[in-house]
């Protein structure tokens, strides 16, 4: 281009934060505008789909599998706006510039702008790993091409998300209920968490005991003079310890040649040691050295965060991106350990100035990934720039989480290069002999570290919170082997075995990945899905599976045991990897797994079944949905067997047949489950309790005006009793275990007759769901307490009822919460409660909070986003008011958009989660005029 000829650039970023601060550093000559993420997908629903193609074959899936699987993609409708912006901006520049991010995600996002804006200018692809102005300056003077490779790996995983989604999800709807989802990711990811919790329902705690010696050296020394010792062997025989124990059973493993002592027994030798002189006879002395650990990559940010931040996977990568997209750390989705040359030199210059020379290794260190599978080679999440900045020079420019996040980054960033922790290690054996001759050994173990070396920058955690630090030293007295000691305390100490622990989102993403399962883009939605779509709940920070979960995972094991194969799910990955690389082709891979031909290429397995299609058609008959919902738990001790059903309303426990109507007796007792009670509590105590005490019938005794027998019964809406045909709920003041026979006599006098008016209609006092009323008709009042639905005169209920209903006007309700400035408006934000829950306002544009949101965990740079993506959409069309005529009035239908995110962790957390629309809805909707910006497929 002449240099007299001024160019205009268009750059086209994900996100309106990024897109402020990128445009900050280019300046004039550059337009930076946002996408909103993804701009393009597979039709969500029959609306989406125009109406001449929805009678093709392809439209339920949105994917033409006859035809080389090829996909039809649809422009977001909150997305039509902001593309026509993006269109008309494209003809006024001289070039056009697709800075997405440099992985799958945002390759396929680029390829998708430059398939919807069709520019007549030059169109580069630019990329960068971190938000400085160097970078992003580097990153536009050496533009590449879009890599098809990466584009058609990213589209292989959202049409195969897409079969599998929308495959085998009707069955759950069929067979467990409707609105569940499966999942190629997800699916497996609830396998992992129901299996740990299996493993804790079976489990049987065992006790045991050991002895506890705190012993000292005689005379004096130097350093410690006293220390702890365990009892480790009697007679040459080992102690039994918790690994000694089998878990389902609670008894010591068979062959497990151990001495299993029990509190007598660790007692009564602990008696039979007192006073005896007990001497070194070993010890072992071994140098100790830890190297540092590899800078963070995706999964163990997410874990770290978790265990040292109590922050989940999704809270730390959205605070991970403003921290990237604000320029203070690199890009955060990656799965590589690499650290640039300009980044090494970085860190060990920062390490010499605040940890001095002797702190720095001669040379640089460099790691190689243990991640199975790993993805494009991407640096390690690290401070930006050439210079790292301080956790004190960014103090006051960053919110609480960010600064504690970029200071977790940076100290492991710094720790990754510096050199070792060294130190030694102590073992030590101790014996005594008792007065009965038993010989006795104690072990002992210290641990020193003479030069803390990383450890001065960074310590990780353990997700086992009684794990020792790795910082932690045990000092030892300076022991030589036959040296005396003496005994000052001996402690017999009671053990119980523990069953394994939940996961956290920590050590399930760290699971997915030591498995080869998922990516550093998707850890974060998975954790997010299988909590929205409730299989897991939270308590704390463990992950706890519902028996929705267990059906769920039950029905895939039976029938479709390979697709929540691990080994299977992996290899996936290893296929999609190939096809990034270009070693192999998509149309094989799909074809494989979806028609199950012989390509050579996909999973054998599913090949011989016969493909996925032919896999969920042809055995859906075999699938009885009562055993797939009923989850056993145990058999009482009169034959009677307790599952757990899932039903219709939640979880319940029946016990014995199913009830028959009109039969007497046990059988078929029902007992709902109380909410956020976990699988693994319901044991044969717990079970009993909850159907005695207002689960299941308990018989309280006989009406005497009728002999018929008043029942105590639990039902959906809580416990009730029943008499005959009737019935009535407990008060608020009452509890199945402790309802009497005479309270329940009085329940069952409700509806009370007052009286009956002048007119002779009648006046009732009853119980509902908005507390104790009286009623004439359809005219009700409320009564000031629930005993007044027994006392209330006709007098007074007459007198209510002659009064005017009163309503109190509300007063306008305070904001839940003030967030401060919006960055790009500058106007203040709230966040208030609305009709459809709360949201964010600026006093003129509303965003309602998303489902996983909370008014206090919302941050200010995620309501500024919000906003500007609503905005991006425009006002709604008003409606057109018609002239008053004699004629029917018609009511236009409305319609609700989806709500999104700009976020691209957001815009691909349900791909993994697809659920086709269901038949009811599909029906109902009505053919649409198309859009002026037409989607058209992909293969034209």
């Amino acid at each position: 281009m002449p240099s007299n000829t001024k160019s205009t650039r268009l750059v086209i970023v994900e996100s309106p934060a990024k897109a402020k601060t990128i445009s900050g550093y280019l300046g004039p000559g550059y337009v930076v505008e946002a996408s909103f993420g993804h701009v393009r997908d597979l039709p969500r629903k029959a609306d989406d789909v125009p109406a001449k193609y929805k009678k093709e074959p392809w439209a339920r899936l949105g994917v033409d599998v006859d035809n080389g699987f090829t996909p039809f993609y649809v422009i977001s409708p909150d997305r039509k706006q902001q593309i026509n912006k993006l269109i008309k901006l494209a003809k006024e520049v001289d070039e056009v510039f697709l800075a997405t991010d440099e992985d799958r995600e945002g390759e396929a996002i680029a390829w998708h702008l430059l398939e919807t804006l069709k520019p007549k200018v030059p169109v580069r692809r630019m990329v960068f790993h971190e938000i400085t102005k160097p970078a992003i300056q580097a990153a536009v003077a050496n533009p590449r091409e879009i890599d098809r490779d990466l584009v058609d790996a990213q589209e292989a995983r959202r049409i195969l998300d897409r079969l599998y989604g929308y495959e085998v999800s009707p069955v759950l709807w069929k067979k467990v209920r409707t609105g569940l989802s499966a999942g190629r990711v997800q699916s497996v990811a609830t396998r992992v968490v129901v299996e740990r919790e299996r493993l804790r329902m079976a489990f049987r705690s065992a006790d045991y005991w050991d002895i506890q010696a705190s012993l000292a050296i005689a005379g004096k020394a130097e350093g410690p003079r006293s220390f702890h010792a365990t009892l480790v062997a009697l007679g040459g025989d080992r102690i039994a310890t918790g690994k000694d124990f089998d878990p389902n059973t609670g008894r010591v493993k068979p062959g497990a040649s151990v001495v299993h002592l029990d509190g007598d027994g660790a007692r009564g030798l602990a008696a039979r040691l007192d006073g005896q002189p007990f001497t070194v006879t070993r010890v072992e002395e071994k140098p100790y050295r830890r190297r540092p650990y590899a800078p963070f990559i995706t999964s163990t940010l997410q874990q770290e965060a978790a265990r040292k931040l109590r922050l989940s996977s999704q809270q730390t990568m959205r605070v991970a991106q403003r921290l990237y997209e604000n320029g203070y750390i690199t890009y955060m989705r990656t799965d590589s350990v690499n650290l640039s040359e300009t980044a090494i030199a970085a860190a060990r210059r920062q390490i010499a100035e605040l940890y001095g020379e002797r702190s720095v290794p001669p040379e640089p260190r460099r790691y190689t990934g243990k991640v199975k599978n790993a993805q494009e080679a991407h640096e390690a999440i690290r401070p930006a720039g050439d210079n790292f900045r301080t956790p004190g020079e960014v103090a006051n420019e960053l919110s609480g989480e960010e600064f504690r996040l970029y200071e977790l980054i940076w100290r492991r960033t710094i720790a990754s290069q510096m050199t070792d922790a060294v130190g030694s290690s102590v073992s030590v054996r101790i014996r005594a002999v008792s007065t009965a001759g038993e010989e006795a050994d104690f072990g002992a173990t210290g641990k020193t570290i003479t030069d803390p070396g990383f450890l001065r920058a960074y310590v990780e955690s353990s997700d086992d919170e009684n794990a020792e630090a790795e910082d932690a030293e045990r000092r030892l007295p300076n022991l030589v082997r036959d040296q005396p000691l003496t005994a000052d305390a001996l402690t017999a100490q009671e053990h119980t075995t523990q069953p394994p622990s939940r996961y956290t989102e920590a050590s399930l993403v760290k699971t997915l990945e030591e498995l080869g399962i998922g990516r550093p883009s998707t850890y974060a939605s998975i954790m997010q899905t299988i909590q929205d779509r409730g299989y897991v709940t939270k308590r704390g920070q463990a992950l706890i599976p519902s028996f929705l979960a267990f059906a769920v995972v039950g029905l895939m094991e039976r029938h479709y045991p390979r697709l929540i194969d691990y080994n299977f799910t992996a290899s996936m990955e290893n296929e999609l990897d190939e096809i990034a690389s270009g070693d192999h082709a998509s149309i094989d891979f799909l074809t494989a797994f979806y028609f199950g031909a012989s390509t050579g290429a996909g999973d054998q397995d599913i090949a011989r079944s016969g493909g996925l299609r032919k896999m969920v058609t042809e055995n859906l008959g075999d699938i009885d949905a009562r055993s797939i919902n009923s989850i056993p738990l145990f058999t009482e001790d009169d034959g009677r067997e307790v599952v757990v059903r899932v039903g219709r309303y939640g979880p319940y426990l029946q016990r014995g047949a199913d009830h028959v109507e009109g039969e007497e007796g046990p059988a078929g007792d029902r007992a709902p489950i109380p909410e956020g009670l976990a699988p693994d509590e319901l044991t044969p105590e717990k079970v009993h309790e909850l159907f005695l005490g207002g689960g299941g019938e308990r018989k309280l005794g006989e009406d005497p005006a009728t002999g018929e027998p008043i029942l105590l019964k639990s039902g959906r809406y809580g416990p009730y009793v029943a008499s005959g045909e009737r019935k009535s709920s407990l008060l608020r003041s009452q509890s199945p275990e402790t309802l009497s026979f005479e309270e329940a006599l009085r329940l069952l006098t409700l509806p009370r007759l007052v009286g009956t008016d002048p007119d002779g209609n009648e006046i009732l006092a009853n119980n509902g769901r908005y507390g104790p009323y009286v009623k004439r008709g359809d005219d009700f009042r409320s009564l000031e307490s629930e005993e007044k639905m027994f006392t209330v005169s006709l007098e007074e209920a007459l007198a209510l009822l002659a009064a005017p209903k009163t309503r109190q006007r509300r007063a306008a309700a305070p904001p839940l919460r003030e967030m401060g400035v919006d960055p790009l408006t500058e106007k203040p934000l709230v966040i208030k409660d609305g009709r459809f829950g709360p949201y964010v306002t600026d006093g003129e544009t509303n965003a309602s909070l998303r489902r996983s949101q909370t008014p206090e965990a919302l941050t200010l740079e995620e309501a500024s986003e919000m906003l500007a993506e609503k905005r991006a959409k425009g006002p709604a069309p008003k409606k057109k008011v018609a002239k008053k005529t004699a004629a029917k009035k018609t009511t236009a239908k409305k319609t609700t958009a989806k709500k999104t995110t700009a976020k691209k962790t957001a815009a691909t957390a349900d791909s993994d989660a697809d659920t086709p629309p269901r038949k009811a809805a599909a029906k109902k909707a009505a053919p649409k005029k198309a859009a002026a910006a037409k989607a058209t497929p992909a293969a034209e």
